[in-house]
C-alpha cells in the first residue's frame, strides 16, 4: 500500500496564496515584525535623506521647545519672530539656486514648534517638520512645509536627522523632550562627535531655574570650558547676533540686514 506524501505537491495558484510567497517589500506583516527593526530604522534614515536632497536642503536652525506654549504666550511670538529673522538673513529665502542653507527645522509639532515654522512661512522661506508619532501633543503644525514634513517612529534617528545639517541650535522653554534634545546637542559637541555649533538658550532665568549648570562644574562633572557650549539670549534679535557671533555660517548675500 502507498503511504501518502507529508508535503503533496502545491500547484503555483496554491503556493501564491502563503505569506512565504510574498515579495518581502510587499509584505507587511514580514516589515513590521521584530526581525526587521533595523530595516525600518534604515528606511526613516533613507527616506527623509532623499526628500531633504532633492529639496536642496543643505543646512539647518534647529529651533527645539515645547508643544505647550501657546500662542498668546511671549516665547511663542518671539520663537515665529525669530523663525521669520533667521529665515530672512540666514539665506533660507534665497531660492535663486540649487541649494538653501539655514532652513528652520523643527520637531514638526505645535507649540513652539509650530512658531518657528510659522515664522519662515511668514517670510515666505521653506522650513521642515520632523514629526513624531506620539500619544499625546504631536500632530504635524500647519506651517512646515507640506513636502518636507515628515513623519518617525523612532526617536534615535528622528535626532539624527534635526543633527545632521544643523549649522545652529535655538532652544526655547520645553520639558522632557526639550532637555532630550538639548543634551543631545551638548553632548555630541562636547565630545567632539558633531562639529560644534552655536547653541543659544533662550530666556535665561528659565534655563538657569531648571538646569543649576554651576553645580555641574562645582562637583567636577563638566568642566567651566563647557560652559561655552551655549549662550544665552532674551529676544529674537539677540538670538540671532548669539548665533553670528558663535560661528553660524551664512551665504554672503544673505549677510545683508
Amino acid at each position: 500500500m502507498r503511504r501518502k506524501s507529508p508535503n503533496p505537491p502545491r500547484t503555483p495558484a496554491s503556493s501564491s496564496l502563503l505569506p512565504s510567497y510574498e515579495l518581502p517589500a510587499l509584505d507587511t506583516e514580514f516589515l513590521l515584525g521584530d526581525s526587521m527593526r533595523g530595516v525600518r530604522f534604515l528606511l526613516e534614515y533613507a527616506k527623509a535623506e532623499q526628500h531633504l536632497r532633492v529639496a536642496g536642503i543643505r543646512s539647518t536652525i534647529v529651533v527645539f521647545g515645547s508643544a505647550r506654549t501657546k500662542t498668546s504666550h511671549r516665547w511663542y511670538k518671539a520663537a515665529r519672530e525669530f523663525g521669520r529673522l533667521a529665515s530672512i538673513r540666514g539665506g533660507a529665502c534665497d531660492g535663486s539656486g540649487k541649494e538653501r542653507d539655514n532652513v528652520i527645522a523643527t520637531g514638526g509639532g505645535p507649540g513652539t514648534m509650530e512658531a518657528a515654522n510659522r515664522g519662515a512661512a511668514d517670510a515666505g522661506a521653506p522650513s521642515i517638520g520632523f514629526n513624531i508619532q506620539l500619544p499625546h501633543e504631536q500632530g504635524p503644525n500647519r506651517y512646515s512645509t507640506p513636502e518636507l514634513t515628515f513623519q518617525f517612529h523612532y526617536f534615535a534617528m528622528r535626532k539624527m536627522h534635526l543633527a545632521m545639517r544643523a549649522h545652529g541650535l535655538v532652544v526655547f522653554p520645553g520639558g522632557f523632550g526639550t532637555l532630550d534634545e538639548l543634551f543631545e546637542i551638548l553632548t555630541l559637541c562636547q565630545t567632539g562627535k558633531m562639529e560644534g555649533v552655536p547653541v543659544v538658550l533662550f530666556d535665561r532665568a528659565y534655563w538657569t531655574s531648571v538646569i543649576n549648570f554651576e553645580a555641574l562644574v562645582d562637583a567636577g562633572m563638566i568642566e567651566r570650558d563647557d560652559l561655552r557650549l551655549f549662550s544665552y539670549a532674551e529676544d529674537p534679535e539677540e538670538t540671532w547676533t548669539k548665533l553670528l557671533a558663535g560661528g553660524l555660517k551664512v551665504p554672503g548675500a544673505a549677510k545683508r540686514r
